[in-house]
């Protein structure tokens, strides 16, 4: 397919080797030197897992907040009411609401890149359901958007957190950042989300469980890690 990519991923290609399993080092500041888009690129890592997710117990899904951040800024919305509400608001929560929010997300507002809920309020967001899950912006007591302590959600949403689950193959692929980042930011976030994949591991799983992993930038190719250099 990369015959298809245009000149200045093709340039991007050739300084790497399809061959070599790189160290996490090296890999970073090679995807950050071969970065050719005319924005701050998102780096992302996508881990394949030797998993069966038609196996309920090898289904990895939660969220980790990165010591470094994402480098991006986060509309974060809370569906609560009274005391809550207001912890919300105080934690730095974008929009706070109940069946007002609720009716505007019907109405078609999508907005926002997290959602939060209380307890309480999953009835009325489970309303939502057809429009949130295909987008990912269900709030699911595995990754923390389901909790009594919205002030702590909001925070970590802010601060950086990201979510991971396994898609039907078995890969896990996950936002750590900007090529704008120093490398050993980058790195540190890189480490942080192998050892929540590799703490993860389904005690049901034998033999080699992360089967490949491989890091790329917005537009840019992909370069295979050395699992070993973690």
């Amino acid at each position: 397919m990369a015959k298809n990519r245009g000149k200045k991923y093709q340039d991007a290609l050739k300084k790497v080797d399809s061959k070599k399993e790189y160290a996490v080092n090296d890999a970073v500041q090679l995807v950050k030197d071969i970065d050719f888009a005319n924005f701050d690129s998102t780096v992302e890592v996508a881990f394949n897992l030797n998993v069966d997710t038609k196996q309920a117990d090898q289904q990895l899904r939660g969220a980790v907040v990165l010591p470094n951040g994402t480098g991006k800024d986060q509309t974060v919305i809370v569906f609560a009411d009274g005391e809550n509400a207001k912890a919300a608001q105080d934690a730095g929560a974008d929009f706070v609401g109940s069946d007002d929010l609720v009716e505007k997300i019907q109405d078609g507002w999508l907005d926002f890149d997290v959602a939060i809920a209380t307890p309480n309020m999953m009835p009325k967001v489970g309303r939502l359901g057809r429009i949130l899950g295909p987008k990912g912006l269900m709030p699911n007591p595995k990754t923390g958007t389901v909790t009594m302590d919205v002030a702590k959600a909001v925070s970590d949403a802010k601060a950086g957190q990201v979510t991971y689950r396994t898609d039907r193959d078995g890969n896990v692929a996950v936002p750590f950042g900007k090529v704008s980042f120093d490398t050993d930011k980058l790195v540190e976030n890189l480490k942080t989300l192998e050892d929540i994949v590799t703490k993860a591991r389904p005690a049901s799983v034998r033999g080699t469980y992360i089967k490949h992993a491989s890091i790329a930038s917005t537009f840019g190719p992909s370069v295979t890690l050395d699992l070993t250099s973690f």
